[in-house]
């Protein structure tokens, strides 16, 4: 289907079939934003030597970004419609989400710029003043500054429901905060999109033991992620590119909240497994 490009501390890697090779040429900025990504990853690999077996174990792996943003699109599942509906009768709210869903614009918002996101084994926080809050596993759509789709990974839209079901106008800071996204564990570049069929799991252990466990998949994704892109780039530019979340199909019920010490592992294939703890 593609390659997955994994950003390490000794620089990038692209990952074919098993094999490793260093991309000793690009940064992760240029490389997201070439011309033909996937033939020159490629041919890079076609020519370069692999890497000895086990290089990848001992790398020291981080949050596949660079200098772009990272924005979010809510309510395109039904699950996480009514996942904001609860939330809002929770706090004597009203209810606007069911017309969210099914709305022409979509619910596109401002998650991360790259120091607060968190890479493959590093922490991801919980708010302090939030008493409610869950991990929404999302596929993430690596887009380029022209708007095309160049790649996908793993995103962990770690969220304060209570916060934002009781005002709609505190959603920023219900989403936005020091920790509060991780992506990894690395950027699948493929020209193809990924079939409906593709799953997204969920499972959070706590004291070694399982605590939550879910799946879907994008078959029950409302919006194309085309879509999503188009109004993304409506009046707005991503010179080094970006990094859009494509909502939540996967909402832990009430009473549930995540605490610290819990581990979170998000799995999408082909991409891999994002593994964070709760610090």
């Amino acid at each position: 289907m593609g390659l997955i490009v994994y950003v390490t501390r000794a620089g990038l890697i692209a990952s074919r079939e098993g094999r490793q090779y260093r991309l000793t040429d690009a940064s992760l900025d240029e490389l997201i934003n070439r011309d033909g990504l996937l033939a020159y990853l490629r041919r890079h690999v076609a020519s370069t030597p692999a890497l000895a077996d086990g290089a990848m174990e001992a790398a020291e792996w981080l949050a596949p970004i660079g200098s772009q943003e990272v924005w979010a699109a809510g309510v395109t599942y039904y699950r996480s419609r009514d996942a904001r509906m609860e939330e809002a009768r929770e706090a004597g709210g009203g209810s606007f989400y069911d017309r969210v869903y099914s709305a022409e614009r979509p619910e596109l918002l401002f998650k991360a710029t790259p120091h607060r996101v968190a890479g493959p084994g590093q922490p991801v926080r919980i708010r302090k003043d939030s008493a409610w809050n869950v991990p929404e596993p999302e596929l993430t759509l690596a887009i380029n500054s022209r708007g095309a789709i160049v790649g996908y990974t793993i995103g962990n839209d770690v969220s304060s429901r209570d916060i934002e079901g009781e005002n709609p106008l505190y959603l920023p800071q219900a989403k936005v905060y020091d920790g509060s996204c991780a992506l990894g564990p690395g950027i699948l570049v493929t020209d193809d999109p990924l079939p409906t069929t593709t799953p997204i799991a969920l499972s959070i252990h706590r004291d070694g033991r399982p605590c939550f466990e879910g799946a879907t998949s994008l078959a029950e994704l409302k919006r194309q992620p085309r879509h999503l892109v188009e109004y993304l780039f409506r009046e707005s530019s991503f010179p080094a590119g970006c990094f859009l979340m494509t909502g939540t199909g996967i909402v832990p019920p009430a009473p549930f909240s995540l605490q610290s010490g819990d581990e979170i592992s998000i799995t999408i294939d082909p991409i891999g497994t994002l593994n964070n703890r709760v610090a």
